[in-house]
This record gives C-alpha cells, sequence and structure tokens, in this order.
C-alpha cells in the first residue's frame, strides 16, 4: 500500500515536540530541525522514500549547492535524530539514519581575551546615564561570566536561590535543562553582594531572578550581549560577546593549571572532545609567545 503524501512532513510536528519534551532540546535547536527536515521533504515526502541512498543525496546535494560543513553537519544531526524517532514510532522498519555520517568540521578555534584586558573589560563601567543599580548589575554580570564561563542563557535564567555568597558557588541550569554546580572567585562575591545589597531592589519587580532589566523583569539575553558589548568598547576589546568570555574563561583556567575535565564540568560539555579545543588555543599562544620571546625562534 503507498503511504499518503506529506507523511513526513506531518511527522515533524509530532518529532519537534518529542526533541523540546522528551529530548529537552532548546527551542532554536528544535527550530533547526525543523528548518533543515523541511529541505529534506523535498527528497521524501514518505517513509518509504526515507532510504540512507536518499539521505545521502541530499546531503551531496547541500555540499554541492556550496552550504558549509557545519550547515551538514547540522543536517545530519537532524537526520539521525529523527530516524531514530521514527524507527521507535513504528513508522520505519530500521533506523536507517544511524549510518549517516556528518563531514569534519573544522572548528575555528575561539577567540580569547587576555588576563590584563580581560580585568580592564569586567571593570569598565557600560553606561554613562544608566541608573546607579545598573552599574552595579552590569559589573555583576560580569565578573560572573568571567568568574564561571557560564552561558548567557544560563546567567539570565540564574535565581536568587541559586548563587551562594558564602561558599562562593552558583547552582547553573544548562542546555537540557542539565544542572551543575559552578564556583566563583572573591572579586565576583563582592559584585554579587553589592548589586544584592545596594542595586536590586532599586529597579526589580521580580522576587526570583537574579538579574533584572531596565523594566524590574528577568534580564534578557540580548541586554546580556549589549552590556559585554559597551564594556569591551570601553576597554577597547573589539568583537566581544558573553561566549568570549567563556572561551577567555575556560582558556585561563587551563593556562594556570586546571584539569581538563576539571573545565569540561564547569562549563557542562557533556563530551570532553569538546573542551579539548582550548588545549588548542593554549598551544597556539604558548607558540606565539615562544616567537616573540625566544632568540631562536
Amino acid at each position: 500500500m503507498s503511504q499518503p503524501v506529506g507523511q513526513i512532513r506531518a511527522a515533524v510536528d509530532d518529532f519537534a515536540d518529542y526533541a523540546a519534551l522528551v529530548l529537552g532540546r532548546s527551542p532554536n535547536t528544535v527550530k533547526g530541525y525543523v528548518s533543515d527536515l523541511g529541505t529534506l521533504t523535498g527528497y521524501a515526502d514518505t517513509f518509504d522514500a526515507f532510504t540512507l541512498p536518499t539521505l545521502r543525496a541530499w546531503l551531496a546535494d547541500a555540499l554541492r549547492a556550496g552550504r558549509s560543513r557545519a550547515t551538514l553537519a547540522r543536517r545530519t544531526a537532524a537526520a539521525r535524530a529523527f530516524s531514530t524517532w521514527a524507527y521507535r514510532q513504528g513508522y520505519i522498519e530500521q533506523d536507517v539514519a544511524a549510518r549517516l555520517k556528518a563531514p569534519k568540521v573544522n572548528r575555528p578555534l575561539p577567540n580569547v581575551v587576555r588576563a590584563e584586558r580581560a580585568t580592564e573589560l569586567v571593570e569598565a563601567d557600560t553606561a554613562d546615564d544608566a541608573h546607579p543599580a545598573e552599574h552595579l548589575r552590569d559589573r555583576a554580570m560580569l565578573e560572573l561570566l568571567y568568574a564561571t564561563g557560564m552561558r548567557v542563557g544560563e546567567l539570565t535564567g540564574l535565581n536568587i536561590a541559586d548563587v551562594d555568597l558564602g561558599r562562593g558557588l552558583a547552582r547553573v541550569t544548562g542546555k537540557g535543562n542539565k544542572q551543575r554546580v559552578v564556583p566563583f572567585g572573591s572579586e565576583a562575591t563582592i559584585a554579587l553582594s553589592e548589586w544584592l545589597e545596594f542595586g536590586r531592589a532599586e529597579i526589580a519587580k521580580v522576587d526570583d531572578a537574579m538579574f533584572v532589566g531596565t523594566r524590574g523583569g528577568r534580564i534578557d539575553q540580548r541586554q546580556v550581549r549589549r552590556v559585554v558589548e559597551r564594556a569591551g568598547q570601553r576597554a577597547g576589546v573589539a568583537d566581544i560577546s558573553p561566549h568570549t568570555l567563556r572561551h577567555t574563561a575556560a582558556t585561563h583556567m587551563l593556562e594556570g593549571g586546571a584539569d581538563l575535565r576539571v573545565v569540561q564540568e564547569m562549563l557542562g560539555h557533556s563530551s570532553l572532545q569538546t573542551t579539548q579545543i582550548y588545549t588548542h588555543v593554549s598551544a597556539q599562544r604558548l607558540k606565539n609567545v615562544y616567537d616573540r620571546a625566544h632568540p631562536r625562534a
């Protein structure tokens, strides 16, 4: 019996719900899945046509069209996740995408700020005309981002109850709603204490959020990015973002002698391979110093 046209297109909506609710994928990841699988329906719109050769042709055409390797890797991940779901749902007799290989992606080395410039950045004034409480908030956010390497979404999701100032620990909810505990040092403790004691009550209209925006609600990621960018401008650091501070924290930890697995735990990486990119950064920085300093370089 032939299968109805549009079968996969309809199934993608159910898969999106599964990815969000069961797998715990972020809204951006789910949106990416739906977009990528939408392009697949031009090749296979029924599960009878959902075969490994079809999937390979789909990726090959994308490669010929000039799509980046990162895009191909993302599409491969979407197809694999969808295939596993479809197999478990009984739509297909075998997980056909299990043997679909993603192209290797050459990860660019992350941008890292030197330690002295990072200090200037977190101590920089972020706005001349802002409410005094916002200056305290911005300093606390910058200190915490650099101290912990947490993601911007993890920072905005922090509640007051998640932060233990006495022990210098923060409970962070990361990707897939996985929680971890990250340490922070004395400078971040001071900045957070001043924000909570002298600043937060001046602008906050919610009880639980650690950081609030100009209107008093929980601060959003766009506001945090603007704060980091302004601090970078004041400190003379170009192309700065919250993720740059994450890269910088990880690299400085490794350069200070931290074990790679400790940094992995701090960043919330599920794979040690993801964390290993920072060892390449440290090695490159060492080589740059060597080239400048050694007489036989």
